[in-house]
């Protein structure tokens, strides 16, 4: 197995719901987000240097990142975001990289693609360079707004929503990037459709290589 897709989108587009598709025929699934919610988790491989970067006021009383609060820090402070991001993001990629190297050494019949869910895939030329395509998952900006406002454990606000998009590519700048778009619009089953014509053609790719 050596073809990898990469998966992005903004906030709210559905990428989690298209990688469970993915996953759903087979694919093999590696997503960022879920690294980052693992090391910043109680026990987690970043917890003592959240703790000794930015106190036990950064951590729950179970131990894990309060990400409420750390979100209010970030986006009231950039120094503090880019410390955040240098803390986090090398061990993000070392695990990325130590999963996508065990998947390398499966065969074809184990997992015949991998895809790498990289909310920042546009915008971070180190995952981009490591992906043979680039797939976006796209919807209109109200519609990520309202699902995220939605599904919102911690309540975020609109405002709180505006300023993670922010941070991120537009869409304009990830749709341009695409060599793949799927439309996430109208719902999941649209979606799984859409996800089933594209591991057709990743099956096809992944089988040339």
């Amino acid at each position: 197995m050596s073809f990898i897709v990469g998966l992005t989108g903004g906030i709210g587009s559905g990428k989690s719901a298209a990688a469970t598709c993915f996953a759903a025929r087979g694919a093999a699934i590696v997503d960022t987000d879920v690294i980052a919610h693992q090391l910043t988790g109680a026990g987690g491989g970043a917890i003592e240097a959240i703790r000794a970067d930015f106190g036990e006021e950064a951590l729950t009383p179970e131990g894990a990142l309060d990400r409420g609060a750390m979100r209010r820090r970030v986006f009231a402070d950039p120094a503090v975001r880019a410390r955040l991001e240098a803390l986090l993001h090398p061990l993000i990629r070392a695990e990325c990289a130590s999963r996508l190297s065990r998947l390398s050494r499966l065969a074809s019949a184990d997992f015949p693609y991998a895809v790498l869910v990289v909310p920042l895939l546009v915008e971070t030329g180190s995952y981009r360079e490591g992906v043979e395509r680039v797939c976006v998952v796209d919807c209109p900006d109200e519609i990520r707004i309202a699902r995220v406002m939605a599904r919102s454990a911690q309540a975020m606000t609109r405002g709180d929503i505006l300023a993670i998009m922010a941070t991120q590519a537009s869409r304009a700048e990830r749709l341009a990037a695409a060599d793949d778009v799927i439309d996430n619009a109208t719902g999941l089953a649209e979606l799984d459709v859409q996800v089933g014509a594209l591991h057709a053609l990743y099956l096809e790719i992944a089988g040339d290589k």
